[in-house]
């Protein structure tokens, strides 16, 4: 007898959980140092072959189960990307708490037919959710495909964000140093086997150069073609100079464009205002219209401090009302803006503004996944041991051609353009910041959170402890946000899911 459709097991995952916008990567204020180290996947051979028949399998270890309503739960673990399961497919997926052999497991009181079971063990193998017995632990493997250099071009601005840690002077960085930069990445990038090399150009305001950004970029897409290195690009801009001619180069140079936004009216002027005090709101409103209207689809970086944080929810409704790609970031306290008591995140207030700003969110979920986007420096869609790519995979060159660990440290150089592998020379460093293993981290160890958050940003934990080896002092913010944000990506698996079969 056929079980009814409601008893099969559905298994639902999303077509773009993995999607990190620019944003998340990118934000001029300074919190940011890019390319997450992502654990390498269980087997990529997601089909169970007829051998599988004869080979013990089991759940994966942590995976956790959240209830969505009276018929969907999600399960989320480091080993998976998060996925929605019925009760019935939850019944099975217990089936594997301990090893099982396919032909051995007891299908009696499940209620599911023979052809619906093998559907669904295969759907639960696609998600991660079982392994082999001997494979099912997670292989964390440290070195991405990426290597990042953040070009410090300018460090001019038009603006003053009261969170900026530049101290804009009239210094741009000259073309024979752009290019030697970028060829000292390339050389890192070869030496070291990266097989993508992403550039920021970043200032002060990078747009204040775009002629220079032309010139290097050019020159980098040569390198990249001569060195078989797949090359990527985005420039870090505060919105208030784009043109149509702007948005034109940048399409016709294929680099992104991240734009700092950080509310709505003034709760965006209050912390990122011209020199002469002018609110700069209109000016980047208009900047991202015409972006838009000229077919380039900016992501949107939102520094959350403590005076913006309650205007956060009018915020989302309107980038998402744009359907733009955005991504929040938390201040970080620098020595320009320590004076400005009212920019510090009060835990209550932060949460209770990013939890309204999870509601309207819920109310209009977007297309793309927002797991990589929607708290700090967290990325939830890829688990990963370090929080970003500081002293890893990561190259800050100022405009001297000097070369920095982190670019809030831009004045802590430890090697230059004309190092031949200045990357080695970053990873050997042992002053200044350390960005260690999150497993070598106080009170992050048995966090289950702990492949996702990494401990957050090892300047920010300096900063409050004097050390790095413990966790982030947001650690609380971060807990409160995390079952919130899962459980919104289930919401949005339910509206825009597939069966894995």
């Amino acid at each position: 007898m056929l079980s009814k459709k409601s008893d099969r097991p559905q298994i639902l995952v999303s077509l773009n959980s993995t999607y990190v916008p620019t944003g998340q990567c990118d934000c001029d204020g300074g919190d940011c140092a890019c390319d997450l180290s992502p654990l390498t996947e269980l087997s990529s051979d997601i089909r169970l072959s007829l051998g599988m028949l004869q080979t013990e399998l089991m759940r994966v270890p942590n995976s956790q189960i959240m209830n969505l309503d009276d018929t969907y739960s999600i399960c989320y673990s480091t080993h998976h990307k998060v996925v929605v399961l019925n009760q019935s497919a939850i019944d099975l997926l217990d089936q594997f708490t301990k090893s099982h052999k396919l032909d051995d497991i007891e299908i009696g009181h499940l209620n599911i037919d023979s052809t619906d079971l093998q559907t669904a063990i295969q759907e639960l193998y696609k998600a991660r959710l079982i392994a082999p017995k001997n494979n099912c632990l997670l292989n964390l493997n440290e070195i991405p495909e990426t290597l990042t250099a953040w070009l410090h071009i300018t460090d001019r601005c038009n603006l003053r964000c009261d969170y900026c840690y530049l101290p804009h002077l009239a210094n741009d960085m000259s073309i024979d140093i752009g290019r030697a930069a970028i060829e000292s990445t390339f050389r890192s990038a070869t030496l070291n086997r990266y097989r993508r090399v992403n550039l920021k150009y970043a200032g002060g305001e990078a747009l204040l150069c775009s002629p220079l950004i032309k010139s290097l970029h050019l020159y980098a897409q040569s390198l990249s073609q001569e060195r078989g290195i797949i090359l990527d690009g985005v420039v870090l801009s505060n919105g208030t100079l784009i043109t149509p001619e702007m948005i034109e180069m940048l399409q016709t140079l294929n680099l992104r464009l991240m734009i700092s936004l950080d509310g709505l009216a003034n709760f965006h002027n209050i912390q990122r205002s011209y020199a002469g005090g002018k609110g700069s709101f209109p000016d980047v409103e208009r900047g991202i219209k015409i972006a838009l209207q000229n077919g380039l689809i900016p992501d949107i970086s939102i520094t959350v401090t403590g005076r913006n944080a309650e205007g956060l929810p009018e915020l989302i409704e309107w980038i998402l009302e744009y359907n733009l790609p955005f991504s929040l970031n938390f201040y970080r306290e620098n020595e320009l803006s320590a004076s400005y008591e009212d920019l510090q995140l009060e835990e209550s207030r932060l949460i209770e503004g990013m939890l309204a700003a999870f509601k309207v969110i819920e109310l209009k979920l977007p297309n793309r996944s927002l797991l990589g986007s929607l708290i700090d420096r967290a990325n939830l869609s890829s688990p990963h041991k370090r929080t970003c790519g500081v002293g890893q995979s990561y190259l800050v060159f100022d405009y001297k051609g000097q070369i920095a660990k982190c670019q809030m440290q831009l004045h802590k150089t430890v090697s230059s353009i004309d190092a031949q592998d200045p990357l080695t020379v970053i990873r050997q460093d042992k002053a200044g910041i350390q960005n260690l293993s999150v497993e070598e981290k106080e009170g992050c160890r048995t966090c289950e959170w702990k492949y996702w958050c990494t401990g957050g940003c090892p300047l920010a934990t300096f900063k409050a402890t004097g050390r790095y080896d413990i966790q982030s002092p947001n650690c609380n913010i971060y807990k409160a946000l995390y079952p919130e944000a899962v459980r919104l990506e289930g919401l949005r698996i339910l509206k825009y899911s597939y069966p894995t079969n």
